[in-house]
C-alpha cells in the first residue's frame, strides 16, 4: 500500500516512547492522523492508546520521540498550548465540576466576559444551550452537572469540546455512557465535523462501531504499534486477531453450573422521583443461588437506582430486600456489605476508586475487617488475598503498591470487581461492568462471573449492550421508566424482544 502524502497528514507521532517507574507504556510508536478522518485506535486495556492521546493533547510529555504538526515539529507544555494548536481531548473519565452549571462547565477557564470584567453569564447560557441543541438535548445549561445522569454528563463533555472549535479532536470512549441514540447523534456531529475538515481521532471498545465510523484502523498492543490500515481493508476478524495476537477468547462454560432455589429478592421496591412519580416503580424480583439475571433497560429506566435502593444509598426507597427468608433492617451501605451485597459501580472514578491510594489499598478497602487482628492489619494475608485477586482478574499491573491512576481505564475497573469480590458476597450487583473495556478483557469478566456463579453465588448484572445481556444471562429483566416490563429465560429471550419491553411505557 503507498504512504499517504504529507499533506494529507495533519498530525504525526514519531517513535514516541512513554516510560513510567516499572512500566513502558509505549514503546516506540508511529501514529498518523489524517486530515478529515475518523482516525481509530484501539487496543486492550494497557495497550498505551490513552497514554498516546494524553501525549498528543500536551496532558502528557512522551520520553522520546516527537510529535509534528503540519509537519513541524512541536512540544506541547500543557493542554492550553495544545489547545492554541487546535488539539482538544474529551477525556475517558469525565472532566467537570459537579458544583458549577453546565455552562460554567462549558467555559471554564475560558469564560466570557463584559467589558473585561464580569462574566457574561447570560452570553455563556445562551451558547451552551445552542450547543445542547446541536446535540439534540434540551437540558437548562443552569442545571449543576452534579445532578446529572452520566449519560447527560458526557453530552456536556462534547459540548465543551464542540466550544472550542478544534482542528483535532480527540475522542477516548465517548460513546461508553451514552445510550443507543445518543450515540447516533455523536455520529452526525462527527461527519458535519469532518465535512468542515476536522480531524477526529476516536478510541472505543465497540468494535462494530469503529468500522462503521473509522477511515482508518490503527491496533496497538502491549504498547507497541501491532498494525495500521484504510478501513476497506479491515474487518472484525482483523482488528481482533491484532489485538490479541491470535488468541482465542474464553468466555468460560455453563456446563457444569447449577442453579438452586431463590435466596434473594426484592419486594415491591419503589423510589420516588423529585417532583413526583417513580423512578422505581415497585419492583419485584428473585434471584436464585448460581443464577446470573441480567437487567436490561434504557438510559432512565432505573436500573442504576434499583441497585442503589438495594444499597441502602436511597433512604426515601421502600420495599422489602430479602436474604435466606430474612428481610434486611440494615439502612447504610456498610451494613448491606455485611449482610452479603457488593455493588460494581457503574462510575468507577467517583463511586469505585480512592485515586490517591494504591491498587491494594483500593481493593480492600471495603474488606479490611477480613485481614484485621487485635487492632492490626495482617499484612501477608492481605497481600495474598490482593495479588490472587490480581491474577484471576488478569490485571495489568506492576505492582500491587502502583498508584490506581497508573493503571488504564479497564484495569482499574478491573481492580474495582476485585474489591467487591474480597467482601465476599453472597450477591454480587455488577452495573455497567464491562463499559470501557476490550474485547479480550470482557472476556475475562465474563470468565470470573460465570465461576463465580458456578461457586453458588447470585449475579445481577446490568448492561446496554444487548449482545453481551443475551450472552452471559440465564434469565432476563427489563425496566422502562423504572417498571418491569418483561421477563425472558435465555432461551426465548431475543434482542428484539428486549428493545420492544424497553420501551414498552415510552
Amino acid at each position: 500500500m503507498n504512504a499517504m502524502p504529507d499533506r494529507d497528514i495533519i498530525l504525526s507521532a514519531r517513535n514516541v516512547t512513554k516510560v513510567y517507574p516499572g512500566t513502558r507504556a509505549l514503546d516506540s510508536v508511529d501514529f498518523d492522523v489524517r486530515r478529515g478522518k475518523v482516525n481509530v485506535l484501539i487496543g486492550e486495556n494497557g495497550a498505551g492508546k490513552s497514554t498516546l492521546m494524553k501525549i498528543l493533547a500536551g496532558v502528557e510529555r512522551a520520553s522520546d520521540g516527537k510529535l509534528l504538526l503540519e509537519g513541524k515539529p512541536v512540544r506541547h507544555a500543557d493542554t492550553i498550548e495544545a489547545e492554541k494548536d487546535g488539539i482538544v481531548i474529551i477525556y475517558q473519565e469525565l472532566n467537570l465540576f459537579p458544583n458549577l452549571s453546565i455552562a460554567e462547565n462549558i467555559f471554564a477557564g475560558r469564560e466570557k466576559a463584559r467589558n473585561g470584567i464580569h462574566i457574561d453569564h447570560r452570553a455563556q447560557e445562551e451558547e451552551a444551550r445552542s450547543l445542547l441543541a446541536r446535540l439534540q438535548h434540551d437540558l437548562d445549561p443552569k442545571t449543576l452537572v452534579g445532578e446529572l445522569r452520566i449519560g447527560e454528563q458526557q453530552i456536556v463533555e462534547i459540548a465543551k469540546a464542540l466550544s472550542r472549535d478544534a482542528k483535532i479532536l480527540i475522542m477516548d470512549e465517548p460513546s461508553s455512557a451514552l445510550s443507543d441514540s445518543e450515540t447516533e447523534v455523536l455520529f452526525k456531529i462527527i461527519d458535519e465535523l469532518k465535512a468542515s475538515g476536522v480531524s477526529i481521532v476516536y478510541i472505543s471498545h465497540r468494535l462494530e462501531e469503529l468500522l462503521r465510523i473509522g477511515d482508518y484502523i490503527t491496533v496497538l498492543r502491549d504498547g507497541k504499534l501491532r498494525a495500521s490500515a484504510p478501513r476497506s481493508d479491515v474487518d472484525l476478524p482483523w482488528i481482533i486477531r491484532h489485538m490479541t495476537g491470535g488468541m482465542n477468547i474464553d468466555v468460560g462454560s455453563d456446563e457444569s453450573r447449577k442453579i438452586g432455589e431463590p435466596y434473594f429478592e426484592l419486594r415491591g421496591v419503589s423510589l420516588p422521583r423529585v417532583g413526583g412519580g417513580w423512578t422505581v416503580d415497585k419492583v419485584s424480583l428473585r434471584l436464585r443461588r448460581g443464577e446470573i439475571l441480567g437487567l436490561y433497560g434504557l438510559i432512565g429506566a432505573g436500573r442504576s437506582e434499583l441497585f442503589e435502593c438495594i444499597m441502602a444509598a436511597r433512604p426515601e426507597a421502600t420495599g422489602e430486600i430479602v436474604i435466606n427468608g430474612k428481610t434486611l433492617t440494615t439502612s447504610d451501605i456498610a451494613g448491606r456489605i455485611s449482610d452479603g451485597i457488593a455493588l460494581i459501580p457503574e462510575d468507577r472514578q467517583r463511586e469505585g476508586l480512592i485515586q490517591n491510594l494504591s491498587v491494594a489499598s483500593n481493593m480492600t478497602i471495603s474488606s479490611l475487617g477480613r485481614f484485621t487482628k487485635f487492632f492490626r492489619i495482617l499484612d501477608a494475608e492481605e497481600d495474598r488475598e490482593v495479588d490472587g485477586r490480581i491474577k484471576q482478574l488478569s490485571i495489568k499491573v506492576s505492582s500491587r503498591d502502583a498508584s490506581i491512576g497508573s493503571l488504564s481505564g479497564g484495569n482499574q475497573q478491573k481492580v474495582v470487581i476485585g474489591k467487591g469480590l474480597l467482601a465476599c458476597p453472597k450477591v454480587l450487583l455488577m452495573d455497567e461492568p464491562t463499559r470501557g473495556i476490550d474485547v479480550a478483557a470482557k472476556g475475562d469478566v465474563f470468565r470470573i462471573v460465570r465461576a463465580l456463579a458456578s461457586d453458588g453465588m447470585g449475579v445481577i448484572l446490568v448492561t446496554s449492550e444487548l449482545k453481551e445481556i443475551l450472552a452471559i444471562s440465564d434469565r432476563i429483566i427489563v425496566l422502562s421508566k423504572g417498571r418491569v416490563t418483561g421477563t425472558f429465560d435465555r432461551s426465548e429471550a431475543t434482542e428484539e424482544k428486549l428493545v420492544a419491553a424497553s420501551v414498552a411505557l415510552a
